[in-house]
């Protein structure tokens, strides 16, 4: 599906280095002023942004509409976070990891009181997929956390959009990377029904309250309500924000941009976990070797059309740059648009959370103007984006 995304421009943003110490980082209202013509120029009706340098957060501000109504995006808006809950979520297992609750690499059948296809009850696949599908394929039994986490499960994005509505592997289990929320949902079933964890309290008490992120949680709050973002489509068409009912580790967490930033910088830091397990999660896993993130399941390139600075970490993906090693998590859907880079020597970051999916076309450019040029892998996010240059 093709992007309206305004003017394309060819000439980079001034700043651009090979080297993150001689970056300067501009001042708030030089980027907040990109951040308004970036708007202009793709419609965006609201869009937040959060800088991070040195581990400590130096920026936060939002702009334009949360609602239809005319209402202001602030700082304090709740948006919906999407995918960028797998970062999250990895952070809070690599706490598990630490307290000895959980390993990496052990398959989840030795977690699970009984075999994963034989979790047939109604309220298992409407919380999470519809294990049973998996009868007579044991290739499930080679499934360990670290695996679902570098999206190499074998599985699809989610298996009720396979054709047949079933869910499948597609490969053999750790051997390459496909995009897969259901990846995901399996490991908090295994943490669910096999340490007999819940979730949302896990990351409420490991993550959200020691980080002082007030306005951020997996499941719907009330409280949400007095100050919450709606959406726009690539068409400019109104969606109300999805009050989510169920815990879902791929992708139900409402956060703010004032919170998300508390977040990426204690992650940056290392904040609350191992220099081991903080080391894992941006470690580079696992070659991607796909030509872009989505379709999920599309061939593999060609040894020679590899991209070598394309890795899987653990909830995001490992690039390397010009200014060293970094690491990106999006975050989308019909009316959302997401994006947290980090460059990992200056422990540098900028989030963007927009609640209106245009404004997407206009984040390379964004991050482009704070950190200079990093590497981010633009293209491979977004294949069908026609990129703002700003």
């Amino acid at each position: 599906m093709k992007r309206f995304c305004g003017v394309v421009l060819a000439a980079l943003v001034a700043g651009c280095a090979t080297n993150d110490s001689k970056v300067a980082l501009p001042e708030g209202p030089v980027i907040d002023a990109h951040v308004r013509r970036a708007m202009a120029a793709t419609r965006a009706k609201g869009l937040a942004v959060a800088v991070v340098d040195a581990g400590q957060v130096v920026h936060v501000s939002s702009h334009g509409l949360r609602n239809g109504s005319g209402d202001p995006l602030t700082t304090s808006t709740v948006m919906y976070g999407a995918s960028i809950t797998k970062a999250v979520f990895s952070y809070m297992v690599m706490q598990l990891v630490d307290d000895g609750l959980l390993d990496l690499d052990t398959p989840i059948e030795r977690y699970l009181p009984r075999p994963l296809p034989h979790y047939a009850e109604p309220e298992v696949e409407e919380l999470y997929a519809r294990w049973s599908d998996l009868h007579g394929d044991e290739r499930w039994r080679r499934l360990t956390p670290r695996i679902l986490l570098t999206n190499s499960s074998g599985f699809a994005n989610f298996g009720f959009l396979e054709p047949d509505g079933r869910l499948k592997f597609h490969f053999e289990p750790g051997t390459r990377y496909a995009y897969s929320g259901d990846g995901y949902i399996l490991l908090q079933f295994v943490l669910e029904r096999g340490l007999g964890l819940d979730v949302g309290r896990e990351m409420q008490a490991r993550v959200f309250d020691p980080l002082e992120m007030r306005r951020t949680s997996l499941i719907w709050r009330d409280d949400f309500a007095s100050d919450l973002a709606d959406g726009w489509t690539l068409e400019g068409r109104p969606v109300a924000h999805d009050q989510r009912s169920a815990v879902r580790a791929a992708g139900s967490m409402d956060t703010t941009i004032e919170d998300m930033a508390r977040f990426a910088a204690a992650y940056v830091r290392g904040d609350r976990l191992s220099p081991t397990s903080r080391g894992e999660l941006t470690r580079a896993q696992l070659p991607i070797t796909s030509r872009s993130q989505f379709p999920t399941l599309q061939p593999e390139l060609p040894g020679t059309e590899r991209r070598s600075d394309l890795q899987a970490g653990l909830g995001v993906v490992v690039f390397k740059g010009p200014q060293g090693p970094g690491f990106v998590r999006g975050g989308h859907n019909d009316s959302t648009g997401n994006t947290w880079v980090c460059l990992e020597r200056s422990r540098r970051c900028v989030v963007l959370l927009s609640n209106d999916v245009r404004a997407e076309a206009a984040f390379p450019a964004l991050v482009r103007s704070v950190l200079g040029e990093t590497g981010t892998p633009w293209s491979w996010i977004y294949p069908d984006v026609t990129f703002w240059g700003g």
